[in-house]
C-alpha cells in the first residue's frame, strides 16, 4: 500500500548531511518587500496587502471571578482588503478571546463550553494521528489550558480530557502565584495546532498587591490606556480571506506538515496594524502565540526599551535592551518610551530572526514586520522607568539565586532517524506520547534538567505546573555524541549525556531570562540547562499527583450542566499528572509531548 507522506518524510534525504536527527521544517515566506520570489512553487503565499491600514484592535477585558467562555465558529477579517473568512474564537469575539483579569488569592472559575459548529481546517485534520477519525472533523475535540498557571491537574487542560460540541467543563484556577501574564489556549490531542491557529487563544492577566494594574500602583508602572496587550502571530492568508494552515503543496492536504513560517504578521487579529500612542511610557505585554517561529524583536529605529518581566512575574529590576527573543508560548512584559519621538512620527515593531535552517531550504524567510506605532501630540505617562521592581518598599521579594540542584536529569529533543515512518515524527526522549516511561521527579526536590537538542532547529520547551530558572546554554558536537551514544529505534528511551561533547563554556541566561520562566528556547545542537523546584502538596494546596476523571458535561440551551463522558479518553476514564512539550504546536501534536508526574 502506498502512504501519503509528509514533507518531512519526502525531503528527509536533504537533511542527511545536517547531522543525526535533523528535522525538516518548512513554511511560506513573503512579507512586505522583503520576501522571496512569490513564484516559488514549493511555497504558498499571502496576497499583496497594504500594511498599517487597520487600527490595532484593543482586546476586551473581563474582570470577574466567574467567567463563561464558549469556543465558537465565527468569520473574521484579518485585513481591510480581505473578506471575512472562517475562524474560531472564545466568547463573543470573531477571533481570539477576551483578556481575563484575575486577582492573586481569589479563585477564578471558567465555565467552558464547546459550541463549535464547523472548523476552518476540517480538511486539514490528519486522521492518522492519535486515533483521530473522520468524525473529529465535525465533532471537534477541544481542551482549554491555562499556560503558566499553577493549576490542579484536573483543571490543567490535559490533552486527553476533551470536550466536543455540546460538552463543556468547569475550570477552577487558584491564582495563588505572583502577578504575571499568562494565556489560555486549546490543548486537545493532535489538533492543538489547528484549534489555536484558527483562533482559540486569549490572554490571562494575574494581578497582586504590588502589580495592581491600577494608576499609582506600588511598582510605578503605566496603567489604563498606557498598558497594551499584544497577541503576536504569523499567518498565511488566501485572497478570499481564508486562513491557510499549510505552507507548501509538497504535503497533501490532510497530512501533518511539521510547522509553517507565516508571511504576514498578525497582532490582535489584524495584519500589520497601526496603534496611535501618546508621548510617554507604555507597558506592553507581548505573547508569541504563533505555531512555529521564534522572533528576535526590536524597534525599527533601534530605540532602547526595558524588559520588566517574563512568564513567572517581574524581574528584580528593569533590563535595558534593544532586542528580545521570543518563542511560541513565551510572554514578555516591556516598557517603551515614546516621549522623545516627534508628533506624527512612526516606529515599527520588527523581527530579525531568520527562518529555521531546514525551513530556509525551500525558500522560507523571516517575517520582518508586525505593526507600526504612530506618535500623537498628547503627553502620556511621564513617570520615570522604575529603578527596581523587587526587594524594595512596596515591592515583592527578590528572585534570589538559582538553587543548587539535588538531581540532574537528561532529556532529549530529536527527530527519530527512521524517516520511513508515515508520517515522520518529532520526539522527546525518542518516545511517543503513549509511553509509560515518563519522568517522575519527587515533590519538594530541586532538579537540573539538561535539555539536549540533537536537531538543527530551535525548540521552545514548556513544562506545565512549574516555573524554573535558566542556568545557561552550551553548543555540543551532535555527531560525536550520537556516534558514542547512538539513538535507537523509536520507542527506546534516549537521554544522552551531552557533557563530554560540549564545545564552548556555559553561556548564562539572557538579561530578560533572569527571573522565573515556564518556557525556554533550546537552541540547535546544544544543551539548555534549567533548574526547577517541584512543589509539594502542602505548598500548592492541592495534590499534583492526584488522579482525575476525564468526565466532561453536556449542556442544554440554558447551559445547565449534566454529567457526560467524553470520547477519546483512556479506557479507565482516569488521568494523572501533567505534560511537558515543545511549543511548536505541530511538534506538540506529533509527537513532541510527554506526560510527567510529581511523586512523593
Amino acid at each position: 500500500m502506498m502512504h501519503k507522506i509528509s514533507r518531512r518524510t519526502l525531503l528527509a534525504g536533504m537533511a542527511l548531511g545536517a547531522g543525526a536527527g535533523a528535522p525538516l521544517l518548512f513554511g511560506g515566506g513573503r512579507a512586505l518587500a522583503d520576501g522571496p520570489d512569490i513564484s516559488n512553487p514549493l511555497l504558498f503565499h499571502s496576497p499583496s496587502l497594504e500594511p498599517f491600514v487597520d487600527e490595532l484592535p484593543i482586546l476586551p477585558r473581563i474582570d470577574n471571578t466567574t467567567v463563561t467562555i464558549d469556543a465558537v465558529s465565527t468569520t473574521h477579517s484579518f485585513h481591510r482588503d480581505l473578506a471575512p473568512g472562517p475562524a474560531l474564537a472564545y466568547g463573543d469575539r470573531t477571533y481570539l478571546g477576551p483578556v481575563i483579569v484575575a486577582r492573586q488569592g481569589r479563585e477564578t472559575t471558567v465555565e467552558y463550553r464547546n459550541r463549535i459548529t464547523s472548523h476552518p481546517f476540517a480538511a486539514d485534520f490528519d486522521t492518522s494521528l492519535h486515533g483521530l477519525g473522520e468524525h473529529d472533523r465535525i465533532a471537534v475535540p477541544t481542551s482549554m489550558h491555562l499556560h503558566g498557571g499553577v493549576t490542579p491537574p484536573e483543571f490543567d487542560g490535559h490533552p486527553r480530557q476533551i470536550s466536543r460540541p455540546g460538552q463543556g467543563y468547569t475550570y477552577r484556577f487558584p491564582n495563588r502565584q505572583e502577578a504575571t501574564t499568562m494565556w489560555y489556549h486549546d490543548h486537545a490531542m493532535a489538533v492543538t495546532r489547528l484549534n489555536v491557529y484558527a483562533g482559540l487563544a486569549g490572554l490571562y492577566l494575574l494581578r497582586d498587591e504590588y502589580d495592581t494594574g491600577e494608576p499609582g500602583n506600588p511598582l510605578g508602572l503605566p496603567a489604563g490606556v498606557h498598558e497594551l496587550d499584544l497577541v503576536l502571530q504569523e499567518k498565511i492568508v488566501n485572497s478570499d480571506g481564508t486562513q491557510s494552515i499549510r505552507s507548501t503543496p509538497v504535503v497533501p492536504q490532510g497530512r501533518w506538515e511539521g510547522g509553517a513560517v507565516g508571511d504576514v504578521g498578525v497582532v490582535n487579529g489584524k495584519i500589520w496594524p497601526q496603534a496611535r500612542v501618546d508621548r510617554g511610557l507604555y507597558r506592553m505585554r507581548m505573547l508569541n502565540a504563533a505555531s512555529f517561529s521564534i522572533w528576535d524583536l526590536h524597534f525599527s529605529n533601534d530605540m532602547p526599551f526595558w524588559v520588566i518581566g517574563m512568564e513567572g512575574g517581574v524581574l528584580d529590576a528593569p533590563a535595558p535592551v534593544t532586542r528580545v527573543r521570543l518563542s511560541p508560548g513565551e510572554r514578555v512584559d516591556i516598557l517603551v518610551d515614546f516621549s522623545a519621538l516627534e508628533p506624527d512620527s512612526t516606529v515599527e515593531l520588527r523581527n530579525t530572526e531568520p527562518a529555521a535552517p531546514q525551513a530556509a531550504q525551500i525558500g522560507a524567510v523571516l517575517m520582518p514586520t508586525f505593526m507600526r506605532f504612530r506618535v500623537g501630540t498628547e503627553l502620556g505617562f511621564t513617570d520615570p522607568v522604575p529603578e527596581t521592581l523587587r526587594g524594595g518598599a512596596g515591592q515583592p521579594p527578590v528572585v534570589g539565586p538559582i538553587p543548587v540542584p539535588q538531581t540532574v536529569r537528561n532529556v532529549s529533543l530529536s527527530q527519530p532517524s527512521d524517516v520511513r515512518l508515515p508520517p515522520s515524527i518529532m520526539s522527546l526522549n525518542n518516545l511517543t506520547f503513549d509511553t509509560d516511561d515518563i519522568e517522575k521527579p519527587r515533590q519538594g526536590t530541586v532538579e537540573q534538567w539538561n535539555i539536549v537538542n540533537a536537531t538543527p532547529d530551535p525548540h521552545p520547551i514548556h513544562l506545565h505546573l512549574v516555573h524554573f530558572r535558566v542556568l545557561g546554554r552550551q553548543a555540543i558536537d551532535t555527531l560525536a555524541m550520537c556516534a558514542r551514544q547512538p539513538q535507537g529505534p523509536l520507542g527506546i528511551k534516549w537521554t544522552p549525556d551531552a557533557d563530554p561533547f560540549v564545545v564552548e563554556p556555559l553561556r548564562g541566561p539572557e538579561s530578560w531570562e533572569t527571573g522565573f520562566k515556564d518556557t525556554v528556547i533550546c537552541d540547535p545542537n546544544s544543551v539548555t540547562r534549567i533548574v526547577v523546584r517541584f512543589p509539594t502538596t502542602d505548598e500548592l494546596g492541592f495534590d499534583p499527583d492526584a488522579t482525575f476523571s476525564t468526565e466532561v458535561h453536556t449542556f442544554d440551551d440554558h447551559a445547565h450542566a449534566v454529567p457526560h463522558h467524553g470520547h477519546g479518553e483512556p479506557q479507565d476514564g482516569e488521568l494523572q499528572g501533567y505534560v511537558w512539550h515543545c511549543h511548536i504546536l505541530d511538534h506538540e501534536d506529533h509527537d513532541m509531548m510527554l506526560e510527567y508526574r510529581t511523586v512523593t
